[in-house]
Parts: C-alpha cells; structure tokens; sequence
C-alpha cells in the first residue's frame, strides 16, 4: 500500500464518523508512543553525558522544517535534493552528502527515505543506516560474556553492562571496507562475525531481541558516538548516507543537511495509520477478481470493526 492509496482512502472516508473515531484513536496512540520513545532516548542521553560519553554541552546543527501536508512522497525528495544539491555546490569533490532525516511516526519518513535512495542512487552509492543493528550488536556480545560467566544465570544486566565492560564491547566492533565493501566486524569473546552475514540470523535470536531494549537504554552514546564515525568514513568514501531517526540520537552525526518532516495538519498522521490499517485489513479479506463493490463493501465492513474496537 503507497501513499497514493491511503490519501485515496481518506478522501473516500472523509465524513465517515467511523473512519474518524479510528483516526484518532490511532493518532493518539501515534503521539502518546513518540512521546514515550523521547523521554526514554532522552534517558540514555542523559546517561551518557553523566558517563562522559559524549559531550554534555554539545549543541546540534540546526534543522530545516519541511511541511509535507499536501506533498507527494517525490515533492518532498526533490525539495531536500534541491538543498543537496546546493551544499554539493560549496562543499568538497568526491565526498558523500549525509543527509538526516527525523519527524513524527506518520510523517512519511521511511517513503521519503526509499524516494531519496532511489534519485540518489543514479549518481552515486548510497546507504541507508540504521542504529539497530550496533545495539544488536552490543547485545550479543553482552549476552555472549554473560554466558562465558559461571556466577551468570542468564542474562545479568548489573554485571554485563558495566562502563569497562562496554567500552570492551564497544573496542570489539569495527567498521570498515571488508572484501571491497562496507560492513561492521563483531570480533571478540569467540566471535569473528560481520552484520551483513549475521543480521537476519544470529542478531535475530531471542537471547538477542528480549535484550535490546536493557542494552539500548545504557548504550545510547556509544551507539552514538559509532554511528558518527562510520558515517564519516563512508562520507569520506564519497558514500552518501541516509540516516532516518530521532532527534535525540541523530544530533550527533555532523552534517548541514538536516531535515525535520512535520505536518501542520497533524490529524492527517492518525488518518494515514489508519488508511494503512484498513487497506490491509479489507485486502486480506478480498479475492483477487474482486469487483469494486465487493472492495467498497469490505472497507466499510473492515472500518466499522476497526471503530469498535478503538472505542474499547
């Protein structure tokens, strides 16, 4: 489902009672999550600072504010693009563009990632980063020492996630260009593994995820402070990168292309989840040779279960 066919399923529900008791509900679970996630990321911010980690009075570059209301997915690339293109034109030859994006749950930053990557890629390599896979990272290595620890029944955060400890795991990561392309190295405690070997695999077992979260909240400036150095790198390389997250996290990564998406409507995030939510739901329920009404008749069947139960 694109962005073309939930504005198509707003329009169509726009004076549906329904359709807005949904949107709502799902708005403000959207905004009340987000909400959430900040103070939490702020959290381990915080953390780091006290742990000198990174810089207590460091002050992030200033973004720029881009209103996607009204605004197909390709009209916002090409707006960003315009500002790449003009720091291409100051900035240094055969260096990377790093471009940043963060926004709202909703806003259509993961659209506007793939729409970037696509444009971009025409005239050089570009990476999406992601954060996740470092703390999956930091995870396994914490619960791999807590394995290799007799008095360890299981995994024991307290004795893991020691500031020596993390700095051990942290050493034990590397990025760089192995066998002619970019990847992070897990080499310590036994292991001698790369992400894009193990991502879908090792850094997917459950001694892995049920952790992440304990890791997260400790490790958010090493994380950081990582992230930061291997984007410099693959810059350096004449990469581009583009990195999608929260403002908490990505302030740290130094680049003028800085974009914050925003919706001076913000019920239309609530209306967008919602459209997603109720294009799937019907599509599961439909036959392949369905006609339009069949279609029709299973939204408005799917919506109305969907209202009820927001309502609960």
């Amino acid at each position: 489902q694109n962005a073309e066919t939930s504005n198509a399923l707003i329009e169509e529900f726009s004076k549906s009672a329904d359709f807005a008791t949904l949107a709502k509900s799902e708005g403000d679970l959207i905004l009340a999550r987000d909400q959430e996630d900040a103070e939490k990321l702020q959290k381990g911010i915080d953390f780091a600072k006290e742990k000198g980690v990174v810089d207590p009075n460091f002050v992030p570059e200033p973004y720029v504010c881009i209103d996607v209301l009204g605004k197909t997915p390709d009209e916002v690339s090409n707006e960003i693009i315009g500002y790449v293109n003009k720091e291409k034109e100051q900035g240094t030859a055969n260096v990377g563009s790093v471009i940043v994006l963060c926004g709202l749950s909703g806003t259509g930053k993961g659209t506007t990632v793939a729409k970037l990557s696509e444009k971009l890629s025409a005239d050089t390599e570009v990476v999406c980063w992601s954060n996740g896979n470092i703390f999956r990272s930091v995870t396994l290595l914490a619960a791999t020492w807590c394995e290799q620890q007799p008095e360890c029944d299981g995994f024991d955060p307290e004795k893991a996630l020691t500031k020596e400890n993390l700095a051990n795991f942290m050493s034990m990561l590397s990025f760089d260009k192995f066998d002619g392309k970019f990847d992070t190295r897990i080499n310590g405690l036994g292991l001698d593994l790369y992400i894009s070997n193990v991502q879908n695999t090792i850094l997917k077992q459950p001694k892995v995820s049920k952790n992440i979260p304990t890791v997260a909240e400790v490790t958010q400036g090493e994380v950081i402070n990582f992230a930061a150095e291997a984007i410099k790198v693959m810059s350096a390389d004449g990469v581009s990168i583009l990195l999608e997250g929260r403002e908490q996290t990505v302030n740290y990564v130094l680049t003028p292309l800085r974009f914050t998406l925003t919706l001076s409507d913000e019920t239309l995030i609530g209306k967008r989840r919602a459209a997603q939510r109720l294009g799937a739901a019907a599509l599961g329920s439909l036959e392949k040779d369905a006609t339009e009404d069949t279609v029709k008749a299973a939204l408005i069947n799917e919506l109305s279960k969907m209202a009820n139960e927001s309502k609960v």
